[in-house]
C-alpha cells in the first residue's frame, strides 16, 4: 500500500510539474499574473509554515519582513546618486546581489528580533511580533528618500547572466509564442518556489528539524534531550524571516512596483489563513493553502460581473476582496471542525483510500476458491 500511495504522489507530481512548465504556452495575462502572486505567497508560506506549524511559534510579523524584502530589492537594485522623493535612491547593484541582499537583509532584522522569540512564545510572541508590522508601515510612509512614501517605487526588472526577465531584450519566442515579462518571470518563480519547498522538507528530515518539531511538541521534553530551546526558536524565526524576504523581492517583480499599502497587517493574517487551510506542518499544505488563499481575490475580482451578490470594484454592493474574505474564513472555521490537517490531510486521506485494496472482493476471491 506504501508503495501505491508513493506511485501515485510521483505521478501526479511530475503530472503537474508538466503542466507548468507548458502553463505560459496557452494562459493569458490574468492567470499568468494570478500565478505569479500565488508563488511569491508559497515561498512566504513555506516559511512560516516552518516557525508556526514546525516550530509552534505563533508570528504576526511577516507583513513586515515580506516589506524588508520587496523595499529591500527595490533599494538595492535601483536607483542611485542624486536620489530624493521623486526618484528614491538606491545602491544600483546587479539584481542578482540585490535578490541575495535583501533576503539577507530580511534575516539580520529577524535576528535582532530573534532574542524576543527566543524568550517567548503562544499569544505572547504573536503580540510582541505585531509590533513590528506598525514600525514597518511608519518607515515606509515616512522614509520617503528610500520608499518613495505613500506612492512607493518601482522595482527593478531582474536579469541573470544578462538575460533579462522582462519584456526587453533579448527578443524571445518558444513555438510561435512571445515570451515576455510574465512568461520568464513564470520560471523564475518555479525555480524559487521549488527551491523553497526542497530546502524546507530537508531541513524538516535533518536533526534540527526534528529538534524545531520536539520544541513544538514539548519544550520540557525537548530542554530534557539536550535542544537549546532559546536558540532554536530565534533560528527558526530568522529562517522564516529569510524565506518572508525571498517572498518579498518576488513579489516587487510580480508587481513591478511597491506601494507601503500592500504590506500591512491583513497581509500576515492572510499567511497565517494559508498555513491553517494548507495544513500546520505541511510544506506542500503551505503551497496549496497559498494558491487559494491569493488566487480567490483575484478570481472574484476577474469574474464579478458573472457572479451573484459580488460587484465590480468600486461599486456599492459587495467587494470582490472582501466576498474572497469572507469565503476563506468560511473555509477556515470548516477545516478546524472537519479537517484539522488541512487540505494536506485531505489530500492524504484521499490517496490513501484509493490505495487500499477492495477487501471485500478479497474475501469472496477466498471464498470462491474455498
Amino acid at each position: 500500500m506504501s508503495d501505491r500511495r508513493r506511485l501515485i504522489a510521483r505521478v501526479a507530481m511530475i503530472a503537474l510539474v508538466a503542466v507548468l512548465l507548458w502553463l505560459p504556452q496557452y494562459a493569458e495575462a490574468f492567470w499568468l499574473q494570478t500565478g505569479l502572486f500565488a508563488m511569491s505567497a508559497a515561498i512566504g508560506a513555506v516559511g512560516l509554515q516552518l516557525l508556526v506549524g514546525v516550530t509552534g511559534q505563533l508570528s504576526l510579523a511577516h507583513a513586515f519582513f515580506v516589506a524588508v524584502g520587496a523595499y529591500g530589492y527595490c533599494f538595492l537594485a535601483g536607483g542611485g546618486p542624486g536620489g530624493g522623493v521623486e526618484v528614491p535612491s538606491g545602491a544600483q547593484l546587479p539584481p542578482v546581489l540585490a535578490m541575495i541582499g535583501a533576503v539577507l537583509i530580511a534575516g539580520a532584522l529577524g535576528g535582532l528580533f530573534s532574542p524576543i522569540a527566543g524568550r517567548l512564545s503562544g499569544i505572547y510572541l504573536g503580540l510582541a511580533s505585531i509590533g513590528l508590522v506598525f514600525i514597518g508601515q511608519h518607515v515606509l510612509f515616512n522614509a520617503k528618500g528610500v520608499t518613495g512614501g505613500f506612492n512607493g517605487r518601482d522595482a527593478e526588472p531582474f536579469n541573470l547572466f544578462g538575460f533579462s526577465f522582462s519584456n526587453s531584450h533579448p527578443d524571445l519566442t518558444v513555438f510561435g509564442v512571445p515570451y515576455g515579462g510574465l512568461e520568464r518571470l513564470w520560471y523564475l518563480g518555479l525555480a524559487l518556489v521549488a527551491l523553497s519547498i526542497w530546502y524546507a522538507r530537508n531541513l524538516t528530515r535533518s536533526r534540527p528539524g526534528r529538534a524545531l518539531q520536539t520544541v513544538r511538541d514539548s519544550e520540557i521534553a525537548a530542554a530534557v534531550m539536550g535542544v537549546n530551546v532559546p536558540v532554536y526558536r530565534a533560528a527558526a524565526f530568522v529562517v522564516s524571516s529569510m524565506y518572508a524576504g525571498l517572498a518579498g523581492v518576488f513579489l516587487a517583480l510580480a508587481f513591478g512596483r511597491v506601494v507601503p499599502e500592500s504590506f500591512g497587517f491583513l497581509l500576515s493574517i492572510d499567511f497565517l489563513v494559508m498555513i491553517v487551510i494548507g495544513g500546520l506542518g505541511s510544506i506542500r499544505g503551505a503551497v496549496a493553502g497559498a494558491l487559494v488563499v491569493t488566487a480567490l481575490p483575484q478570481l472574484f475580482d476577474h469574474y464579478s460581473g458573472s457572479l451573484p451578490f459580488v460587484t465590480a470594484p468600486g461599486g456599492d454592493g459587495l467587494q470582490p476582496a472582501d466576498a474572497a474574505r469572507f469565503l476563506y474564513g468560511a473555509a477556515v472555521v470548516a477545516v478546524l471542525i472537519f479537517a484539522p490537517q488541512g487540505l494536506a490531510g485531505l489530500s492524504r486521506g484521499l490517496v490513501g483510500r484509493r490505495a487500499v485494496p477492495d477487501q471485500s472482493v478479497r474475501t469472496d476471491t477466498k471464498e470462491s476458491t474455498a
